[in-house]
């Protein structure tokens, strides 16, 4: 028995996993959540073997409870599911740790199939998501440029981000300017969105 947690912000999607592979009997849901930021406590609490994370919930997203959980329990199998996979969270959760990638089509039968093969040690990804994080490239921004465009996404003002980030004001309209050229924008909001549409923030 593959004791696995759940974590996805749809609660009928973590009841209908849980009552599915209760009928299967060879995984058993021992919690589920619908916050990131549970899971690594979860998992301790209840000696799981297996996390199955979403990619987008509110607070800690899947792959940064990947994160998370990564730097906690080195090697600990995670399986992400998701509906809209860009191709930056592609890559930031093979780079956390992922050793299962599978959209929310997969069916039941399929995804306890990874489930078995991750917990042995194996490695599944959707073959359409790899194909579209190798076509998309690497992230062009740097690690500063990426941080500014997440500070922005909710229309803060350069002032703002630059006190938050203890940065003058001028440096922040320098990455945002340097974002905009990277990406081909036409301005900071069109910036943000194609980071944003890329998974790069």
């Amino acid at each position: 028995m593959i004791k696995i947690v759940v974590a996805d912000d749809e609660a009928i999607l973590r009841e209908t996993l849980a009552r599915l592979f209760e009928l299967r009997g060879d995984i058993e849901v021992v919690a589920e959540t619908g916050r990131g930021e549970d899971v690594l406590a979860l998992v301790e609490d209840h000696q799981a073997d297996l996390a199955v994370l979403d990619v987008h919930m509110p607070g800690m997203s899947g792959i940064e409870a990947a994160e998370e959980l990564s730097r906690e329990r080195p090697g600990f199998p995670i399986v992400i599911l998701t509906c809209d996979a860009r191709p930056g969270d592609v890559r930031r959760a093979i780079k956390a740790g992922v050793r299962g990638l599978l959209t929310k089509e997969t069916s039941i039968a399929e995804l306890a199939l990874v489930i078995g093969k991750v917990h042995a040690g194996d490695r599944h990804f959707t073959p359409e998501l790899i194909a579209e994080m190798l076509i998309s490239g690497d992230n062009p921004l740097t690690a500063r440029e990426t941080q500014i465009l997440k500070a922005a996404r909710d229309g803060r003002s350069a002032k703002v981000i630059a006190s938050q980030l203890r940065v003058s004001p001028g440096t922040v309209r320098n990455h945002i300017h340097s974002a905009i050229t990277k990406l081909e924008a036409e301005n900071r909001i069109g910036a943000v969105q194609a980071a944003a549409r890329a998974g790069w923030i």
